[in-house]
């Protein structure tokens, strides 16, 4: 990947030169860009997922907080920018509804499940306490604990928290909770271009990505639809 980006720089540079007419051709006209290696993303699988979400401590504040983060992580695939960057006017919890805002400012609406909206009605309170008592002042909807805007950083930290307590044995981040949410819809029969809009996606090749499904998956759909299986 390295040398591809910096084959590209420098093609793009002797193409300037050429063009303002400081050499006469591109030394790089008959360079080829290696080809890279496309690398399916890492997901959890549902069980693994379903033990995450038990994991948080939901006796503590933090930990109401933590459930709340993990469960509108896994609920609507967003990023964890837009996750830290989520206020208040932009999530109905009444008709279960969550206003995203994506790459390039364009929002997205997204459906959030019962699971979900009950966990954010409970962390609401906890947010209101931490706020009050640090006296904070703010529309964003997920605090540290002294009721500031949580960070990308600190999404990381709490992810990784709870990976290590499950023991775990696969790179965890953020984005491996927006690929598994990408995996399971898609195994649960969505169609791809649903799954490109609920990512925010322009382009519907990136989410083709996803169209990776596990092996346990595969057999149980031969098994089930092969008239010899």
């Amino acid at each position: 990947r390295t040398i591809a980006r910096r084959i590209s720089a420098l093609r793009s540079f002797f193409k300037y030169l050429v063009r303002e007419a400081v050499i006469e051709y591109s030394p790089l006209t008959k360079v080829r860009t290696p080809k890279l290696e496309k690398k399916l993303p890492a997901f959890l699988d549902e069980i693994e997922i379903n033990e995450l979400l038990a994991m948080p401590d939901k006796s503590k504040v933090l930990g109401v907080r933590d459930q709340a983060v993990l469960e509108m992580l896994y609920a609507t695939g967003c990023r964890v920018s837009e996750l830290v960057g989520l206020t208040l006017e932009r999530v109905d919890l009444s008709n279960r509804f969550v206003l995203l805002l994506g790459k390039g400012n364009k929002e997205r609406v997204v459906p959030v499940g019962h699971t979900c909206c009950t966990a954010l009605s409970t962390y609401y309170h906890v947010r209101q306490q931490l706020m009050l008592q640090y006296q904070q002042e703010h529309d964003f909807i997920f605090v540290n604990n002294r009721g500031g805007r949580l960070t990308d950083r600190s999404v990381r930290r709490i992810l990784e928290k709870y990976i290590n307590m499950l023991a775990i044995h696969k790179n965890v981040s953020p984005h491996t909770i927006r690929h598994s949410f990408a995996t399971h819809l898609l195994e649960h029969g969505a169609d791809l271009r649903s799954v490109q809009e609920l990512l925010g996606h322009a382009n519907l090749s990136t989410t083709q990505i996803y169209t990776h499904v596990s092996n346990e998956h595969v057999t149980n759909v031969y098994k089930k639809n092969h008239p010899r299986a």
